[in-house]
């Protein structure tokens, strides 16, 4: 069964650096979504940094696919991830089950 990781990242550069690689983070994430790994995600407020919620078998996988967002190739934010197991999910929100 699939686990539920939930990455925070937070921006170490200008916002206009992580600005000028939105597109990529964006298509990235869209991908990722598409094959079956992340279920939600979108920036904080204040904009300093973001939440990707990863459904992954490991912690080991969740760490790989994580590895390959574009802010993290260009290092443009830290990554803290937290896994997170739901009790209840409300209805429209059964991703979240693992």
């Amino acid at each position: 069964m699939a686990s539920i990781f939930i990455a925070s990242l937070t921006y170490t550069v200008p916002i206009a650096r992580v600005d000028a690689v939105l597109a990529e983070h964006l298509a990235w994430l869209d991908a990722g979504h598409k094959a079956g790994h992340f279920i939600a995600w979108g920036p904080r407020e204040p904009r300093d940094g973001g939440l990707i919620f990863v459904k992954a078998a490991s912690r080991d996988e969740a760490e790989r696919l994580l590895a390959t967002d574009p802010f993290m190739l260009e290092g443009l934010a830290d990554l803290a991830i937290t896994q997170w197991t739901p009790r209840l999910a409300f209805p429209g929100l059964e991703a979240f089950n693992g």
